[in-house]
């Protein structure tokens, strides 16, 4: 049989193994058709071997790499020509737009978690006794709610305030004469010496006498305190049912919520369960926090597929008088969206090789870019340009700062 040029193709594509029938669809075929018209199977009667399932392979990969070079090349080299082309129907040549974001958000976002840049912080979680002290003789146990003073420096801080009084005395000496004046009065009339002793002090003893009673009533009774709560409502009521949750993992070592209600007769109802989750997320944050951060990020991915339609809305509502389509605008975030995460990938690998940060400068690089993308694409002027940059990279920024917000949050809820 002899080979008629484009007809004829190695493989199990060759002429000779074209069927008149499709075998996925069983739609009519002609001799000359490669492919079905129908649902797009190869047409081949040839049993795959190794060999075709690599040569099919390989193939598959040059093509793929084929568009992504062009891909890449007219990302960097021509800002927002690529989403002019991919939209007027030059799409062959290109990735898809949202299948390449994916891959790019997930390859930073692995990247990012493998550098293990949280790791310090399991160290520091390990290290802390629980104990809260900005440096001074007063410190706080967020464990047991005592607030500790150590007499040592509180005495070094008293002996300094006395001998920069003293340095006051002979540089100010009104001052010095004011201060005084306050003493004898203080000396004159012990009740006033009393009350500002009070007032001193009172708050603290407060807030350490609730914290003390609240957690014996926990322990002595845990059942009746839980009773005594559970029926307060809105977010007061659950921030105390995560409190007791909390103090009642930590002493009694709960695995679950089936423990906890079977131990303290609680009912097993929603609000319930959502408090003690949240209080054994709390407590394996604290615990890893680095797990925690990992596990949240991982996870921003699947966050900016959702955020991008969002803020696309405001994109379209700018340019509203163009021609474009909300789809349009679209593409046009993803192809932007895309070429930033192939900028921070390549920070991430030159601040791991070389040991240094390079962020702020490929996010400036990029901030021009935008601004070329935009006035390319849309083909305004530079002041209205200008413009519409400043208002929505401010939208953007609020938008991702409350998407952030979310995920966090939410994340609390979910965690573990």
């Amino acid at each position: 049989m002899s080979k008629k040029g484009g007809l004829i193709t190695k493989g199990r594509y060759e002429l000779q193994f074209r069927g008149v029938k499709c075998l996925n669809c069983g739609h009519p075929l002609d001799i000359s058709d490669r492919y079905c018209p129908n649902c797009s199977q190869a047409n081949s009667t040839k049993k795959l071997t190794l060999k075709d399932f690599f040569d099919e392979f390989f193939s598959s990969l040059i093509n793929y790499d084929s568009k992504l070079l062009k891909t890449l090349s007219a990302l960097l080299l021509r800002p927002g020509a690529i989403t002019r082309d991919y939209i007027e129907g030059k799409r062959i040549a290109y990735t898809n737009p949202f299948r390449f974001l994916l891959s790019l958000a997930f390859i930073y976002f692995l990247i990012f978690t493998f550098n293990n840049r949280f790791a310090d912080l399991d160290k520091a979680a390990q290290k802390f006794d629980g104990t809260i002290s900005g440096g001074g003789p007063v410190s706080y146990d967020i464990n047991s709610g005592d607030v500790i003073v150590d007499s040592l420096r509180m005495k070094e801080q008293a002996e300094n305030v006395l001998q920069s009084l003293d340095s006051i005395e002979r540089s100010h000496p009104s001052i010095a004469f004011g201060l005084k004046k306050f003493d004898s009065i203080k000396n004159a009339d012990p009740e006033v010496a009393k009350q500002l002793g009070v007032l001193d002090s009172l708050s603290k003893v407060k807030d350490t006498k609730k914290k003390v009673n609240k957690d014996s009533l926990m322990t002595a009774n845990p059942n009746g305190y839980f009773d005594s709560i559970s029926t307060e409502t809105g977010m007061g009521g659950f921030a105390n049912k995560v409190e007791f949750f909390i103090h009642m993992i930590k002493q009694d070592t709960l695995f679950n919520f089936e423990q906890a209600r079977e131990k303290y007769n609680i009912k097993s109802n929603l609000s319930n369960k959502m408090a003690f989750n949240t209080s054994n997320n709390i407590l394996t944050i604290i615990q890893r926090p680095s797990s925690f951060l990992n596990s949240t990020i991982s996870k921003l991915p699947f966050v900016i597929f959702f955020f991008m339609p969002l803020f696309t809305i405001f994109i379209w509502l700018v340019y509203i008088r163009n021609k474009y389509t909300y789809t349009d605008h679209l593409i046009f975030s993803f192809h932007n969206q895309s070429l930033l995460f192939i900028l921070l990938i390549l920070s991430l690998l030159m601040d791991t090789i070389f040991n240094t940060s390079t962020a702020g400068l490929f996010v400036t690089l990029f901030s021009i870019y935008l601004f070329m993308a935009m006035k390319r694409f849309y083909g305004q002027g530079f002041f209205k340009t200008i413009v519409k940059y400043i208002f929505l990279n401010t939208i953007f920024t609020i938008l991702a700062f409350f998407m952030v917000l979310l995920l966090f949050t939410g994340s609390v809820f979910i965690y573990n």
